[in-house]
């Protein structure tokens, strides 16, 4: 006789995601269609670190890292995802949320907008190469 008992049938079903409703409102992160951005730069020094993008169209918008800024361009989108959530949250449209965060020049925490830096972009890809490359 063997003293093994049979693994219960619930370790033997496939596992399926279920994703819950709930969370931060966030915009989508992602969009094919044009977008408005500004450059994000350190306040004491003024190094570049990211961009701040947005699109109305698909209701996207979000912060893009410069590849060159390391770990401090990454960690400073933090602060930035969070005002983004927070423009969703009041209902806002992304291009809103955009030009009110543009227009605080002197916002909480290390870094603020670049002055003069607003522009528009064909798309999100456009911006994310734009932060690979610089």
């Amino acid at each position: 006789m063997s003293s093994e008992q049979p693994a219960p049938s619930r370790f033997e079903e496939d596992l399926q995601f279920r994703e819950k409703p709930g969370g931060p409102a966030r915009y989508r992160d992602w969009t094919e269609k044009p977008v408005q951005y500004f450059t994000v730069v350190d306040k004491e020094s003024g190094t570049a670190l990211g961009y701040v993008w947005a699109g109305d169209e698909d209701d996207a918008a979000a912060y893009e890292p410069r590849q060159e800024g390391g770990p401090r361009a990454v960690n400073a989108g933090i602060a930035w995802i969070s005002r983004l959530r927070d423009g969703k949250a009041r209902g806002l449209r992304p291009t809103q949320t955009l030009a009110e965060l543009y227009a605080d020049a002197e916002p909480r925490g290390r870094t603020r907008p670049l002055p003069g830096s607003l522009a528009d972009a064909p798309s999100a890809a456009a911006v994310e190469a734009l932060a690979k490359d610089a």
